[in-house]
């Protein structure tokens, strides 16, 4: 476990001080002045001239002293806490942070050679968005393009194109397009949960409803619960509202029961985000005894669950395998609960929505449409459409074909190369393997040559090195992949 270390008391003349403003910061210059502040005090951190538990200089200070807008800090301060590199303190500033055990002396290279990349979650999504069509991605969270339909999506574009095309050119909602919420209603009761339209909110993703949720019901210093391990994107971003994100351990059906309560009794979280259905990255479900205690503790204790379900169409129905929600079962008065689109129809059109309380929703929109406005109606269209016409359900068959044609196979081929499988579903994306090896070491070769993969560090809010990692058995067809992997695992 980490050591915190405890804040110093300086003067504000002790306070560490940085360059002056010519020095630091260049208004001529094409990198933003966030940016050019974010990487001045990495440097300095790296360098060792702020020391851990130094406290920086408030936001007020840095801005008067440098001549730029409080702004400006506070987004530069947030993306260096996202980072790791500062810690907020509730009521007392920003502190320069204990670097983890993973990237501890990572920067060290007294012989010269080149430098490692750091791993961590801005590496792996970096590099997710900057891969060529014809590179692998084996660590992605995504279809390969070729799995996903393209003109299906074309085909509603045209469409909804042709019928007014005066639709296109203003703001949608900030609660989302009715019809496309309608439509949810529908596929919620599917699901056992009722919903009216109003109860739903549409966003750009999970990613923005989480964001959405997070600012509504955490301060500074609160606690969100994840499952640990879990999708590693939100350890960022709710780190970067200055919340303490607690790992919970994620067993084959749910969460450790007893970790739980002992976390719950010692932390007081105001959240607790799980994925019930496919589970990312072990693809495993929640049990329905699980669900039922993980409701009664957020009833006892007075928390909200957070139910992220967005890998709920890959999943072939409770009467091929067991799938309970928290939903379902609390019919949105604690639980709220997350979906979209984007993993099945395309991650461009960034389509999700929030179903809650009506209370909740009002609020929900209102923050949405205070921070984005409104999300982009005419990607709320084609799902509108591609859903309310059938032809989801036959590209869902087909995606889920695909992928059981694959998965088993892809399985074995794991084991025979020395990985291990120890937690297997029969439905979704992902497979949690065992290397045996440090998979951040892996995960570096492998960029070198073209492939993507997805260490487990990155899964866990400890961040610290693991031999597991995820594997998208759908992106997984390239022989030169399994090369690699044999060539690793061997060693």
């Amino acid at each position: 476990m980490t050591n915190t270390v405890p804040p110093r008391k300086l003067s504000n003349s002790q306070l560490p001080q940085l360059p002056s403003a010519p020095q630091l910061l260049s208004r001529d210059s094409d990198t933003s002045l966030v940016e050019q502040i974010v990487r001045s005090i990495e440097s300095r951190i790296s360098d060792r001239l702020l020391r851990t538990g130094a406290r920086m200089p408030s936001i007020r200070q840095f801005a008067d002293s440098h001549n730029v807008s409080r702004f400006t800090v506070v987004e530069a301060y947030d993306r260096l806490v996202a980072k790791g590199c500062l810690e907020s303190r509730r009521g007392s500033g920003f502190y320069v942070r204990e670097r983890s055990p993973l990237l501890a002396e990572r920067g060290s290279n007294p012989a010269g050679d080149k430098q490692p990349q750091l791993i961590d979650v801005v590496w792996l999504v970096r590099n997710m968005h900057q891969q060529a069509p014809n590179k692998k991605m084996p660590g992605s969270g995504m279809f390969p393009s070729e799995w996903l339909d393209a003109d299906l999506i074309a085909n509603a574009l045209r469409s909804i194109s042709r019928q007014n095309p005066a639709q296109l050119l203003s703001y949608g909602i900030p609660q989302g397009f009715l019809p496309l919420r309608q439509q949810l209603q529908l596929k919620m009761a599917e699901l056992e949960i009722a919903a009216t339209p109003e109860q739903f909110v549409t966003t750009t993703g999970v990613t923005q409803g989480l964001d959405l949720v997070a600012r509504h019901f955490t301060q500074p210093g609160d606690v969100i619960l994840v499952d640990d391990p879990s999708w590693f994107l939100m350890f960022a971003s709710f780190a970067a509202l200055g919340a303490r994100v607690v790992g919970v351990p994620r067993l084959a059906d749910g969460p450790d029961m007893a970790k739980l309560a002992e976390l719950v009794a010692l932390h007081k979280p105001k959240l607790y985000v799980l994925v019930s259905v496919l589970h990312n990255p072990t693809s495993t479900s929640l049990s329905a005894a699980k669900a039922f205690q993980i409701l009664k503790l957020a009833e006892e204790h007075d928390f909200m669950i957070v139910e992220d379900d967005i890998y709920c169409d890959m999943h072939p129905g409770s009467a091929i395998q067991p799938a309970t929600r928290i939903a379902s079962l609390d019919q949105l008065n604690r639980v709220i609960y997350m979906g979209g689109f984007s993993k099945t129809l395309s991650p461009n059109l960034r389509s999700g929505f929030i179903a809650t309380s009506l209370e909740l929703a009002q609020h929900f929109a209102d923050r949405k449409m205070l921070t984005n406005l409104t999300s982009a109606e005419v990607g709320e269209r084609v799902v509108y459409k591609i859903l309310s016409e059938g032809h989801y359900r036959k590209h869902l068959d087909r995606l889920r074909g695909k992928l059981d044609s694959v998965r088993d196979r892809t399985i074995r081929q794991m084991e025979r190369i020395g990985m291990t499988v120890d937690i297997s579903t029969p439905a979704g994306i992902f497979v949690w393997a065992d290397t045996g090896h440090d998979t951040n070491v892996m995960a570096e070769k492998a960029l070198a040559e073209g492939f993507l993969l997805a260490p487990g560090a990155l899964f866990s809010p400890s961040q610290l090195p693991s031999s597991r990692m995820r594997i998208n058995v759908a992106a997984m067809s390239d022989p030169a992949i399994w090369r690699f992997l044999e060539q690793e695992c061997s060693k």
